[in-house]
């Protein structure tokens, strides 16, 4: 009988613990490519130098993306989106697997031109150290898709069209 009480503490113990969630949590987290499904589109993120990670809502959970644009339209679904807490990262267009380099989404430039897993074609970069903007920043990267929206290749079409 001790023994069953024992493992029922424990396994209370255990989803305790586990109903903590990532609130304490801060930053990016490793990407498991070609696993690791974007919260909007649903399709693998498999490009580095493409990735988007939001962090925030109540649990301050992490939902990851395979472009930029993929984030920002999910974002702005979310009634927690302007929350200064919440969190957005973007990978700089130089990542590879090996070697991710993650920027704050809010301070990194943008340039169009790749071709991007979702085809909204802007590539992340930071600030060049002369402070001078490359490209445009994330205020004008957000109207811009935002403008579009819906506007990711995986858009259902009408059937009236």
């Amino acid at each position: 009988m001790q023994r069953l009480i024992t493992r029922l503490l424990m396994v209370g113990a255990v989803l305790v613990l586990a109903a903590c969630g990532d609130g304490d949590k801060s930053g990016p987290e490793d990407i498991h490519w070609d696993r690791d499904v974007c919260e909007l589109c649903k399709m693998f993120v498999s490009d580095p130098r493409f990735a988007a990670e939001v962090r925030g809502g109540e649990k301050n959970k992490l939902y990851k993306f395979d472009d930029i644009g993929c984030a920002i339209n999910w974002l702005n679904d979310q009634h927690w989106a302007g929350d200064q807490a919440t969190e957005i990262w973007v990978a700089e267009g130089s990542s590879t697997r090996e070697k991710m380099v993650w920027l704050n989404a809010r301070e990194a430039h943008y340039v169009r031109g790749e071709l991007t897993p979702m085809n909204y074609g802007y590539t992340a970069f930071a600030p060049t150290s002369a402070g001078d903007p490359v490209g445009i920043d994330f205020v004008a990267l957000t109207s811009k898709i935002l403008a579009d929206a819906p506007n990711h290749i995986c858009k259902v079409p009408d059937r009236n069209e």
